[in-house]
């Protein structure tokens, strides 16, 4: 299960609003071992893409250097789908590569009728995708 506060839920929801119709992307950083996502980090979509998104090299090698330096760890990572559900594409599942961390999608397409956005989370571990329940509270 994610447990995520209500304030960092929100940060990565206004995220995927404000860059859609590109698809957004960014990590939650946490104290390393903790899995309580702390530090929101909104990264650029160097694809610049509404069908594909890809973290900028340069801001990945940056990002991994700031968390050895803090003892932090990529807790959740993040992407919207502008079109689609939120649930991982085949590329999604390819280049998820971090097997301890939530894989957080989130749709900025109305495909369910439920309202303009959907937020699920997913392990990604050895190609095979588990869905998990997301816990949002007002403070850890």
């Amino acid at each position: 299960m994610l447990t995520i506060t209500q304030a960092l839920h929100d940060q990565i929801v206004a995220h995927a609003r404000k860059d859609h119709p590109d698809e957004a992307c960014g990590v939650v950083a946490g104290p390393a071992g903790s899995d309580r996502p702390e530090r929101f980090v909104p990264m650029l979509n160097a694809a610049m893409s509404p069908t594909f998104y890809e973290f900028d090299s340069g801001d990945l090698l940056k990002l991994y250097r700031e968390l050895d330096d803090r003892d932090e760890e990529p807790v959740v990572i993040y992407h919207s789908h502008t079109a689609t559900e939120a649930y991982p594409s085949r590329t999604d599942i390819s280049y998820a590569n971090e097997p301890g961390a939530h894989y957080v999608l989130v749709s900025t397409a109305d495909t369910d009728s439920l309202g303009e956005f959907q937020f699920r989370s997913f392990r990604i571990q050895d190609g095979e995708v588990k869905e998990e329940e997301v816990k949002v509270v007002e403070a850890y």
